[in-house]
């Protein structure tokens, strides 16, 4: 089976999250209270974004207890925080296209910052749609391919309803449907399988390579922008060669 190798962006994002894993927990938590709020449950039996938001707290080592924590209070009562799911598109250096989610409670000052980021680094903030048809969303699995036998890995993806899976020799990377996604993360969790990454992604269709060391500087300097704004819960992009950047 064949696709699009994402490990060195997902390498990438990586490193970060070891470097700061209380901001990539509090941003995990805001998605949780987001799903539960907006999915009208704190049950992920019936709340598939919950469940799907649950999954990649396990996948980011974020603890049982506060997980459970944080949906107990989303659905409280005595909760008046609230934060709305908006999604920004743009165009990076030499046509780079980018997917910003974000969760917010000013969507004025958010949507500002999210121009001058693309401004500053020779992009453009487009409008919602102009990017997001090259991008498909799907379910990312991937597991670290060191002591682990390729097939029988392969043969427990598919088994549990993969649509697709590939290796490059560190791991091994799983495709799934974004609705079998929990599932197939459960499935996997209890036949002994720890996760690098585990999240529903927005993947592209296509790649672009940057040549000149600008637009690599440049392109970089917006993920990490993007990355570092407290609003920012997830950027996807297709830029190829990312880590020219490192």
């Amino acid at each position: 089976m064949s696709g699009h190798s994402k490990w060195n962006n997902i390498k990438r994002k990586k490193e970060k999250t070891d470097a700061a894993k209380a901001k990539i927990f509090t941003k995990i938590g805001r998605e949780i209270a987001t799903a539960v709020k907006e999915g009208g449950s704190a049950d992920p039996t019936v709340n598939s974004r919950l469940k799907d938001c649950i999954a990649k707290a396990k996948a980011n080592n974020v603890p049982n207890d506060n997980i459970e924590r944080i949906i107990k209070k989303a659905a409280g009562e005595g909760n008046s925080s609230s934060y709305e799911s908006i999604t920004y598109e743009g165009y990076g250096p030499n046509g780079v296209a980018v997917i910003v989610e974000t969760y917010t409670d000013n969507r004025n000052r958010t949507a500002g910052e999210m121009r001058h980021y693309f401004d500053k680094n020779s992009g453009n903030l487009g409008n919602v749609g102009c990017v997001s048809f090259m991008f498909n969303k799907k379910g990312v699995i991937v597991i670290e391919a060191e002591d682990l036998d390729e097939d029988k890995v392969m043969e427990d993806a598919l088994e549990a309803g993969a649509t697709d899976f590939e290796t490059n020799g560190d791991v091994f990377e799983i495709s799934t449907e974004p609705d079998d996604f929990s599932g197939i993360c459960e499935d996997l969790t209890a036949k002994g399988y720890t996760f690098l990454e585990a999240d529903v992604e927005m993947v592209p269709d296509t790649y672009v390579t940057l040549t000149d060391e600008d637009s690599i500087k440049k392109m970089a300097k917006l993920i990490d922008m993007l990355e570092e704004n407290d609003d920012v819960q997830n950027v996807w992009h297709n830029w190829e060669n990312c880590d020219d950047a490192e």
